[in-house]
């Protein structure tokens, strides 16, 4: 069971204690004088990272494998600034990891590194970011939970990291320490690794995916593994599409919501709990711009930056002011506007359009940024 499993134990009957950091400890470190500005936000399985106006990173939560990229393995409730000076022009969190592409150059990956994630060669964890072998400049990255996929200026498809059920897509089920291509003639403009299986998008809406099937996730119509990608069923065509732990979800130019996967826990939101092996629009009525699927909730944004969110609750990420799980979309509490929201392990975050960060859920680690450890079940600023 990967880590990434162990922190969704919840969803079949048990929650984990996630890690606070090395010996337990929680660092909080003083605010700063200026605020910070994030241009971009990622949530992880228990930590977060931003991107601000100058392309410097910071990072804040779970730092048991350095994923925090300061140089320790301290974990902090408030955001610490990336070493190395490196700045980066995208930067995703992922489990217990952290990837991102600077303006110029090769990825960079920091943190767990057990199953060939960092895609550097080796199985050794880094608290310092450090370049992905093999020389491939990426245009955009997904880390997942043991493997992560990136894609090229020229719509290419790479992945790396464990591929014990056909994650990577290249056709194997072996695992592969730096990118492979992934075996398909297929161009890509959007990529997205969850915990066992990976999502792409063509440049005329068609998605693609490949690994894990046991809950549908693959959305083929069947619950059979792939190892190289096959387009999900029916004729849905989607402007964005992202995977969480075992289901997926999408957003037409029309602003509807698909779903498919598991469904224990309402995470498809369309009103049930019964899973699909093929996309099922959300219920609710709402129209979506943008959609963030994670562990096992899932997140939506509408075209004026309201979020809503549905599925697992446990510890408030749905933000709705209760831990009550959801089978269809509920408004996050506090009336901000977002122009981003992406859902993570057990937390969510959004951002705003003058730059603010908000984090909401699961906080064991300081993964919501606000200086505590105390889970909150609708939205808190990130202390700057």
């Amino acid at each position: 069971m990967t880590r990434f499993a162990l922190a969704l134990r919840h969803v079949i009957g048990a929650l984990p204690v996630l890690a606070a950091g090395a010996g337990g400890a929680v660092e909080s470190l003083t605010p700063r004088s200026a605020a910070l500005s994030f241009t971009a936000i990622s949530v992880g399985t228990a930590h977060t990272c931003g991107v601000t106006t100058t392309g410097t990173v910071y990072c804040w939560g779970s730092n048991n494998y350095g994923e925090l990229g300061d140089g320790t393995t301290a974990a902090r409730s408030s955001p610490v600034l990336v070493a190395d000076g490196v700045t980066f022009a995208v930067v995703r969190a992922g489990d217990f990891y952290t990837c991102g592409i600077p303006p110029a150059g090769t990825a960079h990956c920091w943190g767990l590194n057990a199953q060939y994630q960092l895609g550097d060669g080796t199985k050794a964890d880094r608290s310092t970011p450090g370049p992905v072998a093999g020389g491939v400049i990426f245009a955009t990255l997904s880390p997942g939970a043991g493997h992560a996929c990136g894609i090229t200026a020229s719509g290419g498809a790479y992945c790396w990291g464990v591929n014990f059920r056909g994650q990577l897509g290249d056709g194997t089920t072996t695992a592969h320490s730096s990118p492979v291509l992934v075996g398909s003639e297929v161009s890509f403009t959007a990529v997205s690794a969850g915990a066992g299986h990976t999502c792409g998008l063509t440049p005329t809406g068609a998605a693609y995916c490949w690994g894990l099937n046991g809950y549908g996730e693959v959305g083929d119509g069947t619950t059979t593994d792939r190892s190289t990608p096959g387009a999900i069923a029916g004729s849905v065509s989607l402007t964005a599409v992202s995977t969480g732990f075992r289901h997926t979800c999408g957003v037409t130019i029309a602003g509807a919501a698909y779903c498919w996967g598991d469904n224990r826990v309402g995470q498809l939101g369309d009103g049930t709990k019964t899973g699909r092996s093929s996309p099922v629009p959300i219920t609710g009525g709402v129209s979506f711009a943008a959609v963030s699927a994670g562990a096992a909730h899932t997140c939506g944004l509408t075209a004026a930056g309201a979020a809503y969110c549905w599925g697992a609750n446990f510890s408030g990420q749905l933000g709705d002011g209760s831990t009550t799980d959801r089978k269809k979309p509920v408004l996050v509490k506090g009336g901000l506007t977002f122009i981003a929201v992406t859902a993570g392990g057990m937390h969510t975050c959004g951002l705003t359009a003058t730059g603010a960060a908000y984090c909401w859920g699961q906080n064991g680690s300081g993964q919501l940024g606000d200086g505590t450890t105390s889970n909150r079940s609708s939205p808190v600023p990130v202390v700057q």
